[in-house]
């Protein structure tokens, strides 16, 4: 059938509307979607019972779109990214496994090489002074009862007003921004320590704002792989907010706004808080099995266990647990975990996720319960740029889904 060949003119080769569907891994009917949005152009051969598409504005397309079918708005249903992978128990940036690289990198070498693919070893992000005037004051000016995140997000919105060229989406610029937007948003929060030097990695000037007690190397190891693990991990709540804000090219200050709204929702950035109190409550009771009990009886499920997206352990969680093992202060906490683990597996095989493992380190360091939102904000944060960055390159305002209406069919009263 004429459908199914290739045409050839002198302007250059032809798609049968099944070829152009292959190239742009969607099916026949979404490539006539896209003609109908003036994205591609048709035309019917003489003889020929179907239409045939331009190769090179296929290709094109191809190139600048996901091979997914897009909604009948023209918004995608799925989004194409290169950032992470998530295959059975294993989570992998760009390929490479996350537990490599945290067990190799520092979270501002990993992060700066999601952003631009090259690694320098030992860099250093600083913040820019007026940058961290700005957020001080803004962060100062707050109640005093405010935590962690309230301080985050005020700090970032003032970052922001201080940056006369937050419009500028280049990827030179948005990098750049990154690199000053994060330890802007560690240097704004409380330190329980001496002045610290922008020298000092990130990881340590990030300790001094979470807990009192001094840091080890040990401690740090540990702190800093949470924070290489914990940058991405493919389209969570936090970060498909970040998308949306990005496909409507808002600035990348604004799209850390977005991430923060997202994740202070208690299943997603703050559910670790509720593994640090429930380990906390194992310590002082002495027993996991009374306190998994109570969580049970009320209907509430136990923190710390099950992700939707790994069949067995979080490997995150198994990385955190390997590094715990060399702290001696964590070995409380630790055996508390162990002890709701076992308690749980009675019931049901539900595996441990970074949250109890980011729980350990908060109790066992005596950091406040929001200590672990704290290191996934910061952490994210990196992650979020690196999407942002994604999305600033395919078309804008591209996410925009039907909504179902199902209110009173029209046409009603006045009220």
């Amino acid at each position: 059938m004429a459908d199914r060949e290739t045409a050839q003119d002198a302007g250059g080769q032809r798609l049968s509307t099944r070829e152009a569907a292959d190239r742009l891994g969607v099916k026949p009917e979404t490539v006539y979607a896209y003609v109908s949005r003036g994205q591609l152009t048709s035309r019917r051969e003489p003889g020929s019972r179907g239409s045939t598409f331009d190769a090179r504005e296929v290709d094109a397309l191809a190139r600048r779109a996901p091979r997914r079918d897009p909604s009948p708005s023209g918004g995608e249903s799925a989004i194409r990214t290169g950032i992470t992978l998530i295959d059975r128990d294993h989570c992998y940036f760009r390929g490479v496994d996350t537990s490599e690289l945290a067990a190799h990198y520092s979270y501002e070498e990993v992060a700066e090489w999601l952003w631009t693919g090259e690694l320098p070893p030992g860099i250093r992000f600083t913040a820019p002074q007026d940058a961290l005037s700005a957020a001080h004051q803004a962060v100062q000016a707050l109640p005093a009862h405010s935590g962690p995140m309230d301080r985050l997000r005020v700090a970032v919105i003032a970052a922001a007003a201080a940056d006369p060229l937050r419009f500028d989406l280049s990827e030179d610029t948005v990098v750049k921004t990154a690199r000053s937007l994060i330890p802007t948003l560690v240097d704004a929060l409380p330190s329980h320590a001496p002045k610290q030097r922008a020298a000092d990695s990130l990881s340590s000037r990030l300790w001094s704002r979470l807990t009192i007690e001094p840091a080890d190397a040990a401690a740090l190891r540990v702190l800093d792989a949470a924070l290489v693990l914990l940058i991405d991990h493919d389209l969570a709540a936090s970060t498909f907010a970040v998308r949306v804000a990005a496909s409507a090219r808002a600035h990348p200050y604004a799209i850390v706004s977005a991430g923060f709204g997202a994740l202070d929702g208690v299943l997603h950035g703050a559910a670790s808080g509720l593994a640090h109190r429930m380990l906390l409550e194992v310590l002082d009771r002495g027993s996991a099995a009374t306190v998994v009990a109570d969580h049970l009886r009320a209907g509430r499920q136990v923190p710390g266990l099950g992700h939707p997206l790994y069949p067995g352990e979080d490997p995150r969680a198994h990385t955190l647990f390997q590094l715990l093992e060399d702290m001696p202060q964590a070995r409380p906490a630790l055996e508390a975990a162990r002890q709701v683990i076992t308690t749980t597996a009675r019931h049901t095989e539900l595996h441990a996720n970074v949250d109890l493992a980011l729980a350990v380190l908060t109790v066992s360091t005596d950091m406040p319960t929001e200590a672990g939102e704290t290191i996934f904000a910061i952490s994210r944060t990196a992650g979020w740029i690196a999407h942002a960055l994604e999305e600033y390159a395919e078309r804008p305002l591209r996410m925009r889904p039907n909504g179902q209406y199902h209110g009173p069919r029209p046409p009603q009263p006045l009220p």
